[in-house]
């Protein structure tokens, strides 16, 4: 039978509901089991409701799941916010002693867990470790899974720690062999396969990073990308990179723009709310012609909005981003696979076309933890683009010389025998400022010429599902998971769709999706906003029209059920 099971820890933050949602995922990955764990928590740091879902099974996870199997609850509210989510074999535990439930049933299971955290490893604190061990108890799971977890989990914090947080999940595993036997309708199989990775978002863009060769990166702290600056700070020694965290979002951008007119590959990381103070530099970026990566980080907006949920409403701003017209590449990772190499194709974009590159992320392809095959380095290349040297022409250095494909030779800042001249205003190929109309004319073309090579290499849509089937789900970034559940949930229902995952939307790629779009009957473009951006951009860019839409705008990440639902909701008796 296919195990399909979803784990959640809830209760405070500051309660250590990361720490023990972690540890499961890794316990269960250690065990050969595909893993899934998104968080869901408040801007706050201690109090409010904050949970931690891991969802895993023997075949690929690609989205969150609607249900919860096994509920291990740290407070009291928690029960009655997830009740409600409870799948109809599923489990509530929690602290007997300290939680009183006005109504107890077969789905709620009180055990001591402060006592026999005190009583049992000296350390009333490792109380939801205890919890952790009733629960794989329960499904009866390969302990020592765990006890690796664990001994990964806190190897950094000495021998005493370790020991102590394994004895608190050892009395809660044996509690629930002992105490609690049959109290689960459904068991966990010890292995099902070889352990695998795991990594979040952040994570795998820090990684492609590095593979690309980074050199300098700046950023100010704002979830969800504040990881990236941190984990590259932690590598700067080993690595030799610069990392310097900005006095504000200003100054980060306009330091990587001065970074990448330098020569070296540099990128920033923010938010939404920090790009938006971010776009004056952009449009120097994109006047001087100066490489750079940048990670804009989508959560809701505007401003403050939902600082720590996860949207898709900065396309339209981003793509339009700056005054003026100038050319920028935008990619959008929907998996960890595509974070790593995607990362890695921005820095050789930069270079190519000597412009931004922004990787949109959001907080749900940020914060979420996947299990993942290692990554192959060996295919990793590093294109600097057109880059001057000797010879190449008998007058002197142009640093924006007119070109058929729009890119000059580009030359760092201190070349003997050369002077790299550029200016933020209008200007000559030399870079000496201009005002002289047929210039300006040439220069906006030049500019603009980039994107027309840049259009022919457009990275590839990922589809999945039957080629001709009648409805046609197209999304970007991070709902490449979603559409794929939604295509095989249909497909048991005898539903037959096909999913389009845009992992560039700019350049569009606007002949892959019109050959899409005109051999299905229905078109339905799936978001994580309001308004349909993309939906908007494909009738820009194709002049066809989208005939349904899902669009989720709530803060929380889409799962496959709801992608199916809103399928079937817009298709209704026409399918």
């Amino acid at each position: 039978m296919a195990v399909d099971r979803t784990f959640m820890v809830a209760g405070e933050a500051g309660q250590g509901v990361q720490t023990l949602g972690y540890t499961l995922a890794r316990a269960l990955t250690r065990g050969g089991y595909h893993v899934l764990a998104n968080q869901d928590y408040e801007s706050r740091i201690r109090g409010g409701h904050s949970a931690y879902q891991v969802r895993t099974r023997d075949e690929p996870v690609y989205a969150v799941d609607e249900d919860i199997h096994i509920l291990i609850s740290l407070d009291r509210a928690s029960i009655d916010i997830r009740r409600g989510q409870m799948a109809p074999d599923g489990l509530v535990l929690f602290d007997s002693e300290r939680v009183k439930l006005e109504e107890s049933g077969p789905q709620s299971i009180g055990v001591p867990f402060e006592r026999m955290a005190a009583e049992q490893a000296g350390d009333r604190l490792v109380s939801n470790i205890v919890a952790c061990g009733v629960a794989l108890g329960l499904v009866q799971y390969d302990f020592s899974a765990l006890q690796h977890a664990l001994q990964r989990s806190f190897t950094g914090k000495g021998t005493d720690v370790v020991e102590r947080n394994i004895t608190a999940a050892r009395a809660g595993y044996d509690y629930a062999l002992s105490e609690l036997k049959g109290a689960c309708s459904f068991q966990l199989p010890a292995s099902v396969g070889r352990p695998r990775l795991l990594m979040n978002g952040n994570d795998a863009v820090v990684l492609g990073a590095l593979a690309a060769g980074v050199k300098f990166m700046t950023s100010y702290p704002m979830t969800p990308s504040t990881e990236i600056m941190e984990q590259l700070a932690t590598r700067a020694r080993e690595f030799g990179l610069v990392v310097l965290q900005a006095e504000d979002e200003i100054g980060a951008m306009n330091m990587t723009v001065g970074a990448g007119f330098a020569g070296v590959r540099a990128m920033v990381a923010t938010s939404g709310g920090g790009f938006s103070l971010m776009v004056e530099a952009m449009g120097l970026a994109g006047m001087t012609e100066t490489p750079l990566v940048a990670v804009e980080g989508q959560r809701p907006g505007p401003a403050t909005g939902l600082p720590t949920r996860t949207e898709q409403g900065d396309l339209e701003f981003v793509l339009h981003c700056a005054q003026g017209e100038f050319p920028r590449i935008m990619l959008s990772p929907g998996n960890i696979e595509q974070d790593f190499y995607l990362t890695v194709h921005a820095f050789n974009l930069a270079e190519r076309y000597q412009t931004p590159v922004i990787i949109m992320h959001d907080e749900y392809m940020a914060d979420s933890v996947r299990d993942f095959e290692p990554f192959d380095f060996g295919c990793v290349t590093v294109d600097r683009g057109f880059m001057w040297s000797a010879g190449q022409s008998d007058g002197p250095y142009k640093r924006h010389l007119l070109t058929d494909s729009g890119i000059s030779p580009r030359a760092y800042p201190g070349t003997p025998g050369i002077t790299v001249c550029t200016t933020g205003d209008e200007h000559t190929e030399e870079g000496h400022i201009t005002e002289d109309m047929h210039v300006r004319t040439e220069m906006v073309r030049k500019r603009l010429r980039k994107l027309d090579d840049a259009a022919n290499h457009v990275v590839p849509p990922e589809t999945y599902g039957p080629e001709g089937a009648p409805v046609l789900l197209i999304g970007w970034g991070s709902l490449h998971g979603a559409m794929h559940e939604a295509v095989d949930l249909l497909a048991a229902e005898g539903l037959q769709a096909r999913m389009m995952q845009l992992p560039q939307v700019w350049p569009f790629p606007k002949e892959q999706v019109a050959t899409a779009a005109e051999a299905a009957s229905h078109v339905i473009a799936v978001e994580q906003n309001a308004t349909g951006q993309l939906a908007h951009l494909m009738r820009a860019e194709t002049g066809l029209a989208a005939t349904g839409r899902i669009n989720r705008f709530d803060g929380r990440p889409m799962s496959g059920k709801y992608v199916a639902r809103g399928v079937k909701r817009e298709v209704g008796e026409r399918w």
